[in-house]
């Protein structure tokens, strides 16, 4: 795996309308187009909101939503495969 990727943990996450931003605890931070995970895209504003970081910072999960995001598959460029 990639240096980039390694042993990088999500700590915080802000929602926007169109994007969300994950800050890592190395100091970090990316901007991920909503578009790239439609189900986020169609969830409610509220919904959104409803999320928690898993696996020690590894992963982003909505329950309501039923969406997970892998913090090492945002890093590679890689969106929503199952849509």
């Amino acid at each position: 795996m990639s240096t980039l990727v390694k042993d990088v943990h999500a700590i915080d996450l802000k929602i926007g309308q169109d994007s969300f931003a994950v800050y890592f605890a190395d100091e970090r931070s990316l901007t991920v187009p909503m578009s790239y995970f439609p189900r986020l895209m169609k969830a409610s504003p509220e919904q959104r909101t409803k999320f928690v970081i898993s696996g020690g910072g590894t992963g982003i999960h909505w329950d309501e939503i039923d969406e997970d995001i892998s913090v090492s598959g945002l890093l590679l460029g890689i969106g929503d495969r199952t849509v």
